[in-house]
């Protein structure tokens, strides 16, 4: 194994909590399963990630109301409270992030996020400064585990594979990372994290 000369972080579910779970429990003041039915029927995660690929709110939204109207107020807010479902950091792995940076280490991100949403990650985290490039999906209408925004990635930030750590908490993402070529890690706890960069020299 080469000695690994950069670290590549995943967002949500590594540094950042994201779930609309935490806007709509508010929402549905209590009534899980009405809540479970609608994220799981309306405003489902097949339809979230269409916009991690880059399609928009404003487009979407209208289409989905027109399908549901009964749900138009919780619809709209998917879109207009969208920073609610941002319930904060996991300070264990920023710590990580922070040490890294302390030290030097070349630090990138690849996330799957909505293009538009990006600015509630940087107005809220300061330590989105530690990155020295960062690729939101939703920006490049690209998302994984599609293997071509991972050889995006490398390209535009002049990443060499065989030198870089990836770390995300989706299997298959992972699965795409070492399909082309990058040291992938399966994120699970900080703990576990720091010890998988310790056996890589980091």
């Amino acid at each position: 194994m080469n000695q690994p000369d950069c670290v590549i972080f995943d967002f949500g579910g590594v540094l950042v909590d994201w779930d609309p779970r935490h806007l709509f429990r508010k929402m549905f003041d209590g009534d899980r399963a009405g809540m479970e039915h609608f994220l799981g029927h309306v405003c489902t995660n097949d339809w979230h990630i269409r916009h991690d690929a880059g399609e928009r709110y404003r487009d979407t939204v209208p289409v989905l109301v027109g399908q549901f109207p009964q749900y138009e107020r919780y619809i709209r807010a998917f879109d207009e409270r969208w920073g609610e479902m941002v319930a904060g950091d996991f300070p264990e792995t920023v710590a990580v992030l922070r040490d890294l940076h302390g030290r030097g280490v070349p630090l990138y991100a690849l996330t799957n996020w909505p293009g538009e949403k990006y600015e509630i990650l940087t107005g809220r985290f300061d330590w989105i400064g530690c990155f020295r490039g960062v690729l939101v999906s939703g920006e490049v209408m690209l998302k994984k585990p599609d293997a071509r925004i991972f050889h995006l990635l490398l390209e535009r930030f002049q990443i060499d594979p065989r030198k870089a750590i990836y770390i995300d908490d989706v299997r298959a993402n992972v699965d795409a990372a070492r399909g082309v070529g990058l040291d992938a890690v399966r994120f699970t706890t900080a703990e576990d994290l720091r010890r998988a960069l310790a056996q890589r020299g980091l």
